[in-house]
Formats: structure tokens, C-alpha cells, sequence
């Protein structure tokens, strides 16, 4: 019975125990310290696994904490995305948009003096943004005789310098073709594969930027100021854009939560 009693006791300190960690819990709740009230709930369940009943109320509680994180999410999206929608809408006057209606999904905006058309049998490095934000750099040659380049690397007089990944040749990011006796080879590095030369264009935009063709015959050409213009008008774009899509993820996926959420707080009071 000595035995008994003390189990009870020690039963009992244990859900006080736990009691208190719930109602710390709950009062971070209510101070909007949603951090530290789901560290006091992690805790619970670690110290006190056998208190159920307790433990429900924190599952119940940690539900109301992420909805409320839900919340915050998608008032801080619907505060920021009108400003970068403003961005957005005056930094692509500088850019026309392409988008093929039967093979492209999903647009592009290039700066208007490096569409194509306006840019034939020169050598120049150029770039693009699609609509999510995702970025890339190209580099095209035209000349007399193929250098079949996979690369390029990018530098300043002060010897600081940036490179791209090699592009084997496939025929689709990295193409030649030759034409009345020249040929022309673009050689596409899109996201991560051209990110450290293309923020370094950006960021020495107003310096003597050289190019050295790399991955087949040595070539060098010097951007010219235009480009150098279009590839950092690009980056801002691109940064623009991809906030903005991250935004709208963001509140998509703040919005799926409530209404899994609700479901589960509703399901919870009607078994309760």
C-alpha cells in the first residue's frame, strides 16, 4: 500500500509537471512568442511521454501556434507583394517579353537591345529571365571557323575574376550551327551553372570587363557597356521576380495549412 501511495504521489507531480509546461506553453501563446511556446511544447512531450491527456492539449495547442504562424506568413506576403509588384512593373520597361504560345509553358523578358534579331554575326555575352525569376547567362561566338567553347571566364585589370560550369556540347544549351561559310555557337548557363559570372558583370558593371572563351580555341572578346547594362538590368529583374514567386509560394502554402488545420481543430472539438 506504502507503495501504492507513493506511485500515486509521484503520478501526481508528474502531471503538475507537465500541467505547468502546458499553461507556460499557452501563455507564450499569448504573447505571440509562438517560438518559444513550441520549444515549451518539444519539451513536453520529451519529459512527460506518459501524460496523454496533457499531451493532447499540447497537440491542440501547437495546431493554434502554427496557425497563427499561417497568418503571420501571409500577412507579411500580402504587405510585401504589392511593393515588389511595383518594382517589378517599372524595372521591365527596359525588356520585352518572349513567350512561344505552342512550345513555351512559361515566358521570358530580355532586355530589349539583346533580342536576338538585333544582335546577329556578333560575338557578345547576353542573359534572360523567365517569369518565375529563374535566371541565365549566354555566351555567343561568330566567326569564321568553330572554337567549340564550353565555357567562359570572366575578369577585371585587378585580376579579380568569375566562371561559369562547362557546358559539354548537346546540340540544346550548347549549339553551333554555320551558315554562307561562318559559324555561330551559343553556349547557355542557366541558374547556378552562370550565377558567379553573371552577379560578377552586375556588381563591375562601370569596369573593363574581358571574356576568355574557354573549354576549345582561345578567344577573348571585352563586353561591351550595352551588355554589361542588359546583364545587371537582368539580376535586379530576376531578384525581383524570384521574391515575388517565393512570396506567392509561401502564402499558397500558408493558405493549405489553415485549412488543414481547421480541419484538424474541428475534428479534435467534435470527438472532444
Amino acid at each position: 500500500m506504502i507503495f501504492a501511495g507513493l506511485f500515486l504521489v509521484g503520478c501526481n507531480q508528474q502531471e503538475k509537471e507537465a500541467q505547468a509546461r502546458l499553461q507556460k506553453a499557452y501563455t507564450l501563446f499569448e504573447q505571440a512568442e509562438f517560438f518559444s511556446a513550441k520549444n515549451e511544447i518539444d519539451s513536453l512531450r520529451i519529459l512527460y511521454p506518459k501524460e496523454l491527456k496533457v499531451l493532447r492539449e499540447a497537440l491542440d495547442l501547437m495546431r493554434k501556434i502554427e496557425w497563427k504562424e499561417a497568418e503571420r506568413n501571409i500577412a507579411y506576403c500580402d504587405s510585401l507583394l504589392p511593393v515588389r509588384q511595383q518594382e517589378f512593373d517599372e524595372l521591365k520597361k527596359g525588356f520585352v517579353f518572349e513567350k512561344d504560345s505552342v512550345y513555351d509553358e512559361i515566358g521570358h523578358y530580355i532586355w530589349k537591345q539583346q533580342t536576338v534579331e538585333r544582335n546577329v554575326e556578333r560575338c557578345y555575352i547576353r542573359s534572360g529571365v523567365n517569369e518565375r525569376g529563374e535566371i541565365y547567362l549566354a555566351s555567343v561566338y561568330y566567326g569564321n571557323h568553330a572554337i567549340k567553347h564550353t565555357g567562359i571566364k570572366v575578369s577585371t585589370p585587378d585580376g579579380l575574376f568569375a566562371e561559369t560550369a562547362s557546358i559539354p556540347y548537346d546540340g540544346g544549351v550548347n549549339y553551333r550551327f554555320e551558315n554562307l561559310g561562318f559559324t555561330t555557337e551559343v553556349v547557355t548557363y542557366k541558374g547556378e551553372y552562370g550565377i558567379n559570372a553573371l552577379k560578377f558583370i552586375s556588381d563591375k558593371e562601370k569596369e573593363r570587363i574581358k571574356v576568355d572563351y574557354t573549354g576549345g580555341k582561345p578567344f577573348v572578346i571585352y563586353i561591351a557597356d550595352g551588355d554589361k547594362k542588359a546583364i545587371a538590368a537582368t539580376y535586379n529583374l530576376a531578384v525581383v521576380l524570384s521574391d515575388i514567386e517565393k512570396m506567392k509560394t509561401e502564402k499558397e502554402k500558408a493558405e493549405k495549412k489553415i485549412t488543414y488545420l481547421q480541419t484538424k481543430l474541428e475534428g479534435q472539438s467534435v470527438t472532444e
